[in-house]
């Protein structure tokens, strides 16, 4: 158990770290840097590749946490499972690669009218998803052995060090834009390989296997999962970028850039969820698995509220200071654009952080096969509304679109949790804070505006700060806070005696 909690904690740290790199990557440097044409342009090969190496992977990271402990023993060969961790990602890329180059005149049809940038260095994709394949790959593989520190370390920290580095050498003219998407690219390589060398110094790296020690059961199980599992991930993940790619296809890359900046802004307010659910899922499995629906839903309702109360004030404070942020990021005038794509993003993120936990556990539970019908509907509602809305609304379109697809497909889930394990997140606290959290944003309205916007940042969030958290603990919505809170008063207090 020591080695768990070390672990995460560690990796908290390294995600609050390169959360803040992130930052400074995206809305900073890549601002100052790089057109919104630009951005759009790597954002878009991100995602595409990333979409890729999920039909590549074919599930395995995800089966291999549920297969490991059938492999698992005392040696450090575990039964030949770096094998097939290795073997199967080989297999599926090597159907997705040649897939890829047949759809390849059909993918950039799509996006020749508004995005030739990106036709012209799609073929990159190729080598990105083979990167983001293997990357994946390696992590789990740390991860399953309990050592997931160094793989969070290099994937939050060192790539965006990498990407920095490559921005900065594009910006002062050392490199050209082909060098530049290189680059890129070649930062997930390095990535991989770093990741390889650390699995090499914690275990053995070998293709030995015992093809005999898996059972025929075994078999038809991992693939009767994988083939099931596959499929959610797939209509996951193309759903979760369909509004990129669509305002990429049907605006162009520059909206593309402005979408993406304004979406890394809105991203932050999911950061806590991080932890918390890290922490709280394995808890949730073990309970269903015993059939403790109780236990699992006090658990969904704890979530749910830290979630909505860590989420709910950060998007308090970053819609407080959205126009102070446009005004302080280099060449801020060119990303305002995206300033309600914040709001709406941010608005669907805080609806995934109450209800997101459903999710969990509708997957671990036995109707997880609901779960896979449910993605097909995110994907179908994602789709429709992104068409409609983008044309009209534009970049704003797809921010409401996601808005939209998050509120209905949100209540479906809720309601095959409420119904199929009984699950429900409201409480008498939760409802209480968001009034709150109304109260907070009408008080924000009223403030007056500083003509300096550091001025205004700092006054604005003071004010909020101490009049939401005075009020939160007044309220007694947590136990957990208030411990905190009471903690951090008594520090004071000793400090000022």
């Amino acid at each position: 158990m020591g080695i768990i909690v070390r672990q995460s904690i560690k990796s908290t740290v390294v995600n609050y770290v390169g959360t803040f790199i992130g930052f400074l990557t995206t809305v900073i440097v890549a601002t100052r840097w790089l057109t919104d044409e630009e951005i759009g342009l790597t954002r878009v090969l991100f995602e595409a590749a990333t979409l890729l190496a999920c039909l590549a992977q074919v599930g395995i990271t995800s089966s291999a946490i549920r297969f490991f402990p059938r492999f698992k023993n005392q040696g450090e060969l575990h039964n030949g499972f770096f094998f097939y961790l290795m073997i199967i990602p080989l297999i599926g890329s090597l159907v997705v690669v040649p897939l890829y180059f047949l759809c390849k005149e059909l993918i950039a049809g799509y996006f020749q009218a508004r995005s030739s940038l990106f036709v012209e260095y799609i073929d990159w994709l190729v080598p990105l998803m083979l990167f983001l394949v293997y990357l994946g790959v390696f992590e789990v593989y740390a991860n399953l052995l309990m050592r997931i520190v160094i793989p969070r370390f290099i994937r939050e920290v060192v790539i965006r060090v990498l990407i920095v580095t490559v921005y900065l050498l594009y910006g002062f003219r050392l490199i050209g834009l082909t060098g530049f998407v290189a680059g890129y690219v070649l930062t997930y390589g390095v990535a991989m390989a770093l990741n390889f060398w650390y699995l090499s110094r914690i275990t053995s790296i070998s293709l030995r296997h015992d093809y005999s020690s898996v059972s025929l059961p075994v078999r038809k199980d991992f693939f009767k999962y994988t083939a099931f599992l596959m499929i959610g991930i797939v209509g996951n993940g193309i759903a979760s970028r369909l509004d990129l790619f669509m305002v990429s296809g049907m605006l162009g890359l520059a909206s593309g850039g402005i979408y993406t900046i304004a979406f890394f802004m809105a991203a932050i307010i999911e950061l806590p969820s991080r932890s918390i659910t890290a922490i709280s899922t394995p808890i949730a499995a073990e309970a269903l698995q015993a059939g403790d629906f109780v236990r699992a839903n006090a658990l969904y309702k704890k979530v749910a509220l830290h979630q909505l109360i860590a989420g709910g004030f950060i998007f308090l404070l970053l819609w407080a200071n959205i126009d102070n942020a446009y005004h302080l990021i280099p060449n801020g005038d060119d990303f305002r654009a995206g300033k309600w794509v914040v709001f709406y993003i941010g608005f669907s993120r805080l609806i995934i952080l109450f209800l997101g936990f459903g999710y969990s556990l509708l997957s671990f539970s036995r109707y997880y096969r609901w779960a896979l019908y449910l993605t097909l509907f995110v994907f179908g509602v994602t789709m429709l509304s992104n068409y409609l809305l983008i044309p009209r609304f534009g970049i704003t379109g797809a921010a409401m679109a996601t808005l939209c697809a998050v509120i209905i497909t949100y209540a479906a889930q809720q309601w095959l949790v409420l119904a199929k394990i009984k699950g429900n997140p409201y409480t008498r606290e939760s409802l209480v804070f968001l009034l709150l959290l109304v109260g907070l944003f009408g008080l924000n309205s009223l403030l007056p505006v500083a003509e300096s916007p550091w001025a205004d940042g700092i006054y604005r969030t003071a004010i909020l700060g101490v009049t939401g958290g005075g009020a939160l603990y007044f309220f007694h919505l947590s136990e957990e806070i208030d411990r905190l809170m009471q903690r951090i008063l008594h520090y004071f207090f000793i400090k000022r005696d």
